[in-house]
This record gives structure tokens, sequence and C-alpha cells, in this order.
């Protein structure tokens, strides 16, 4: 199946997982779920609209420039108190996600993301992204896709990280399937996600750091 390229580069980003209330740290690397939303937005989506024919486009990034770790805080006041909130972005990263699916959806994707309903953003409204989105429709499967393509980030030579989502029984599981993204009830699912290197140097090879432990 074709596979649809994404360039997810900002001043800001911060990718979410299961942190809440006074700490919101951030994944190092973009969320499946985090981007999902970012297609339902600019399809024009509510919170509450389903998500099924989303999710099951196969989902992959790779961190051209995986970025700095910075921490900013907020003051929150209550009635009777007051307390810092601390939140978790990723400063100056670049990453080049895929998604892999029936060539008429990632159309419709692809034309979506250049005209979008609602505003997009990386995982927090704070963090509008830099265009462009779209890097186009490649006929390769996801794996070869983010391999194969260009570095987005200028530099040449040096080992990117990987993470494909996969079927293989073995791979980690990670609560990343959006489900619902109401207010009243968000709802995550979960998926199994590998995890290699590549370079951009033609003479190395895909190195695979799992690949011993087979």
């Amino acid at each position: 199946m074709p596979t649809m390229l994404l360039r997810l580069a900002a001043p800001l980003q911060s990718w979410g997982g299961s942190s809440k209330f006074e700490i919101r740290a951030t994944e190092k690397m973009p969320t499946k779920s985090g981007v999902v939303g970012m297609l339902a937005a600019a399809l024009g989506r509510r919170r509450d609209a389903d998500l099924s024919d989303l999710n099951g486009l196969r989902f992959g990034v790779r961190a051209d420039r995986e970025g700095e770790n910075i921490t900013d805080f907020h003051m929150a006041h209550a009635s009777k108190s007051s307390y810092v909130t601390y939140r978790h972005y990723l400063s100056d990263a670049v990453f080049l996600a895929g998604f892999e699916g029936e060539r008429e959806t990632l159309k419709r994707l692809e034309t979506a993301l250049q005209n979008p309903r609602f505003p997009l953003f990386l995982g927090r409204r704070s963090c509008p992204p830099t265009l462009p989105i779209v890097v186009g429709i490649r006929d390769l499967p996801l794996e070869a896709a983010l391999c194969k393509e260009a570095p987005l980030s200028g530099k040449h030579g040096s080992m990117m990280r990987v993470q494909v989502e996969t079927d293989d029984p073995g791979a980690g599981m990670v609560q990343d399937v959006p489900e619902s993204f109401s207010p009243y009830r968000r709802v995550y699912g979960y998926r199994r996600c590998r995890e290699f290197f590549v370079t951009d140097d033609p003479k190395e090879t895909e190195h695979d750091a799992m690949s011993e432990l087979g």
C-alpha cells in the first residue's frame, strides 16, 4: 500500500502520553493519537466523531532531529490555593511521519491538510506547525517510505530513530489509539510498535537494535 508522508516541525511540539494534572510530559516521538487528532481537525471532525477509519491507517515516524526537551511552568490559582504546573516540550524538533493505507483515503487526507477546516497543532494548541506539512504520497510501504525519504533537517550521515506500528506479537504495546477525544470520555486503545535506527548514508544499512534478541 502507498504511504503519505508528513513533515512535523515547529519551534515547540508536545506529544503527551499518560501524564495528567500538574506535570504534562512529552514523548520523544510524535504519537499516533496526536497526529490522528491533527488529521481529524483538518477534516473538520468534532471531538466525539468516529475515528475508526483514521485509526485503521498504519502509522510510523522518523526523528530527523529529535530536538531538546524543555520545561515551562504555569501558576494555577484556585479559590483557596495556588500551585505550579509543569509542561514539557520538544524544542526545534523535526519529524517525518507516515500513514500507510488506501490511496483514495490518503489523497483525501492530503487535500484536507492543505485546506484544514480547524486549526492544526503538534500535540498542544500552543504548538502550531510550520509549513509545508504534506511531503507527498509515495508508492512504498510504510517502513520503506520512512527509510528512503531524504532527511528533512539538512543533516546527513547521522542515525535517525524510527518507530513503526506492527502486527508482530513480540513488539511492545503502547496505549496510543484514540477511540474518543470527547472531553467527557477520552478513551485510548493499544497498538504494537517497534523501534529501529536508519541512516541516510547509502553505504550504511538499516540497523535494528532489537534484532540480536531474535
